[in-house]
């Protein structure tokens, strides 16, 4: 699989951008090091000449009309050009030279000023190019530049071996380079290829298999992200399985009593068959199945919501929502009697979440609890206890208590969806506390909730769902 940025791959993009990398500093040492290299070559012959030029100015200061005796034989053995110029620019050649500098404005100032030297490039009159420096030289009243010159075959070909050396070493660099950051572009582009091919095999296969591997990099951190992000997935995609799997159940029992309940009057409009009364308890049946439906679906609402991120931002005293379950329990449960203390207590919480957990605690035990029977509700340090007065839980169903749609036996003919204890521990869980069943001392169920204060709870942005 290709990944592209801009229509390249990443690898050939690393690999280009690397070899460029070298390239543009293969090319600035190498045309730093060319011109650094003649640059000193003209230096040592500037030095050379201008120590020429010293011993000569000599003898052409004593014998200017024979210009020192100086021997064309002598110059040409040295590879040397010699001639004077004045400043009007006329030149004396040595006698026998074939071949001499074309003068310049800067030889000619040299003469005029007497002052320092001049060093420059020039071409000959025949055609080959020379180092040229010129130095004042003053005769009686008259005044000359002595110009001193030397081929520069001898650098030229010099620097085009080196030229060409650099031209070569910078090639193979460049490619070397080129190969070495494709290798290590591999070694770098790999995690991201196995992210993006898990990345495609959840699209195309649904698989939330991990990466499973985790380097002590950036890439590291991202490969454990995305597997956290995988384990997260699939267990939010278990829990929806299970919640529609057990959904389905649950509601395939009211609708398949409903229908046939309907199907029952809709025969009966037609053969008359049921017994005066029937109709009235057909329908009492067909409202309590409404009833169950429509508590099911709201137990459901409920549970999806609480398996949603919903952030946590509000500090709540948790007196208050239980205060207030107890008032909603207490209009529906007129046989039972209230015992009920509460102490303050802070935490950082959603209120109408907490209150809905407890109410469904309190439901519970309202449900078990006998005619004239007292539930108990107490708040204190953060411990919630509701208590009842029933027959209690059996010792094979405490484990189960909390599972979705789990119903004891002694519940089985009881009101009630199999939701309420499951949305209690979503509830406790996402503000961070722990609920948990048992039977009293002297029978009946209690079940206690924990819960820490908000200054000992986790900043509201990194809390959990609600």
């Amino acid at each position: 699989m290709k990944h592209l940025i801009n229509g390249q791959s990443l690898l050939g993009r690393f690999a280009r951008v690397t070899a460029a990398l070298v390239a543009t500093s293969i090319v600035a040492l190498s045309f730093t090091g060319y011109w650094f290299t003649r640059a000193t070559y003209e230096q040592q012959m500037d030095a050379n000449l201008l120590d020429i030029a010293t011993q000569t100015a000599g003898p052409l200061q004593e014998d200017m009309t024979g210009l020192g005796g100086i021997d064309s034989t002598v110059l040409t053995a040295t590879n040397v050009l010699l001639t004077l110029v004045s400043t009007n620019g006329q030149q004396m050649l040595v006698p026998g030279t074939q071949t001499w500098i074309v003068i310049g404005p800067t030889e000619i100032s040299i003469a005029m000023t007497q002052l320092g030297h001049s060093a420059r490039n020039a071409q000959a009159t025949n055609g080959q190019w020379y180092r040229v420096v010129a130095v004042p030289l003053g005769i009686d009243s008259s005044r000359y530049a002595l110009v001193l010159a030397q081929p520069l075959d001898s650098i030229d070909t010099l620097l085009f071996r080196l030229r060409t050396l650099l031209i070569v070493m910078g090639l193979a660099f460049v490619a070397a380079a080129g190969a070495l950051g494709y290798v290590s572009g591999r070694s770098i582009v790999r995690p991201v290829r196995e992210l993006a091919d898990a990345a495609t095999r959840v699209t195309q296969t649904g698989e939330l298999r991990p990466v499973g591997f985790f380097a002590d990099n950036e890439l590291g951190e991202l490969a454990r992200s995305f597997d956290t992000m995988m384990a997260t997935l699939d267990s939010s995609r278990d829990r929806q399985k299970r919640l529609i799997a057990d959904a389905g159940h649950e509601l395939r029992t009211p609708l398949t009593s409903m229908r046939t309940n309907v199907e029952l009057l809709v025969a009966d409009e037609q053969s008359g068959m049921l017994p005066p009364g029937a109709h009235t308890e057909i329908l009492g049946d067909i409202a309590a199945q409404l009833g169950e439906l429509t508590s099911l679906v709201a137990d459901l609402v409920q549970l999806s919501r609480d398996e949603s991120v919903t952030p946590v931002t509000e500090s709540t005293d948790l007196s208050e929502a239980v205060d207030r379950a107890v008032v909603r329990a207490r209009r529906r449960a007129h046989s039972l009697n209230f015992d009920v203390e509460l102490q303050p207590f802070m935490v950082l919480g959603e209120s109408d979440s907490l209150e809905r957990a407890v109410l469904n605690l309190i439901d519970n035990a309202i449900k078990f609890s006998p005619t004239g029977g007292t539930v108990h509700v107490h708040l204190a340090d953060g411990v919630l206890t509701v208590a009842d007065e029933g027959p209690g839980i059996a010792d094979a169903d405490l484990p189960h208590v909390f599972e979705r749609f789990y119903r004891s036996d002694k519940s089985r003919n009881t009101p009630g969806t199999g939701l309420g204890l499951s949305i209690v521990d979503h509830t406790v869980a996402a503000h961070g506390g722990t609920v948990t069943a048992a039977n009293g001392p002297n029978g009946g169920a209690i079940f206690t909730v924990t819960f820490q204060p908000v200054s000992e709870e986790a900043p509201a942005e990194s809390t959990g769902p609600l």
